[in-house]
């Protein structure tokens, strides 16, 4: 299976090639009578199902190759969308409504006299985009590093991770907290100068989107394809073996967690220009859960599987929450328990049965044990 899975990888980057070239084409060059005309709202509906396939990928990294299943990976997601929105709400400057070069409209309204520390530094760009990568992996390293030393695994780790994004979800809620509470940051005009609304930066968007997957895709691959994702993946099928053989797991759990946070952080990042908010409601727990599905339909322990599982499940989402929206989670919910039962391996994991000639834990750590050194 391996040997096709990196055939398909081929495959799948050259596709994300040819649409970050040929969607912006078809957006900016086509006529709008042409039949290969599209829409700058279609290029941006697609620009957020990528990056919903940046963080599927970045939960599968832990969950498929590593078994550690996350139920927190929003909270990541969502704070790499904060400190975009962050960056973006101090470039509206004296153009918002109570026209205050300093203090964004909301601190405004609530009668904040400074700007809080928190948002220092982010009219900077390179600034942002340093918080959009430090802030998810800090918090990933202090989560995993007292939950990983501690021996948490399974169902208890799932838990304390959606409890993890549920504080957040919380907190983030008041107004006095100073992300601007429930109403979240909104109303955002340009990105390095460049207007959101222009169907130009859209289309530029949406292939920084299709980059940002491929080189995710490739970080992931690199990772699983070298000894210490051999070792990885036998924490995941023989952790106590593992152990006993000397491994120090927590360590490999550690960083591979971190990775995958700074991932879906970016994701986040991507996510918030293209949809023009960031609120709470990204760190509610159902958006984690969400997640999980997306890689399940797809097939996890496969990463492209993963990204195409996020992308055809919210392509349906689209379609039935605006055809039949009051039967939309009941549907998602059968979906999960049939992909459960009958495809565990998920839909690429159908299209490449009979792939896999020796039992997983045989082969994981038969191959550490030869070649990955503790």
């Amino acid at each position: 299976m391996s040997a096709r899975l990196d055939q398909l990888g081929i495959v799948f980057v050259a596709a994300l090639v040819v649409a970050a070239i040929a969607v912006p084409l078809m957006s900016l060059a086509a006529s709008p009578n042409s039949a290969f005309y599209l829409p700058p709202y279609l290029v941006q509906l697609f620009g957020k199902y990528l990056c919903y396939a940046i963080l599927a990928v970045a939960l599968d990294l832990v969950w498929g190759y590593c078994g550690i299943l996350s139920l927190g990976h929003g909270a990541f997601f969502a704070l790499g969308g904060y400190a975009m929105g962050m960056y973006l709400m101090r470039q509206i400057g004296a153009r918002g409504v109570y026209a205050n070069p300093i203090l964004p409209d909301f601190m405004v309204f609530l009668n904040w006299k400074a700007l809080p520390v928190a948002w220092w530094g982010f009219n900077w760009f390179p600034y942002a985009m340093l918080m959009v990568v430090l802030v998810p992996g800090l918090l990933a390293l202090a989560f995993g590093w007292f939950a990983f030393r501690s021996r948490v695994t399974g169902v208890y780790l799932s838990i304390i991770t959606q409890a993890m994004t549920f504080a957040l979800y919380k907190e983030f809620f008041r107004n006095d907290f100073g992300f601007g509470g429930n109403n979240g940051l909104t109303d955002f005009k340009d990105l390095l100068g460049f207007s959101l609304q222009s169907a130009s930066t859209k289309a530029a968007l949406f292939s920084a989107s299709a980059i940002a997957l491929i080189i995710a895709y490739a970080v992931s691959r690199a990772i699983i394809g070298s000894k210490y994702g051999k070792a990885l993946v036998a924490v995941r099928d023989a952790e106590s073996r593992m152990r006993f053989l000397g491994y120090r797991v927590e360590n490999y759990k550690l960083f591979v967690f971190v990775v995958s946070a700074v991932i879906a952080g970016v994701a986040g990042a991507l996510y918030v220009p293209q949809v023009g908010i960031i609120n709470p409601s990204e760190f509610a727990p159902g958006n984690s859960i969400e997640a999980a599905i997306w890689v399940a339909v797809g097939g996890r322990g496969t990463l492209i599987g993963a990204a195409l599982g996020a992308i055809a499940v919210n392509f349906a989402k689209t379609y039935f929450t605006g055809a039949f929206p009051e039967y939309w989670l009941y549907g998602l919910g059968l979906l999960f328990v049939l992909t459960t039962l009958f495809l565990p391996k998920g839909l690429l994991g159908l299209a490449l049965k009979g792939g896999e000639p020796k039992p997983r834990e045989a082969v994981s750590v038969d191959a550490v044990e030869e070649g990955a050194e503790p």
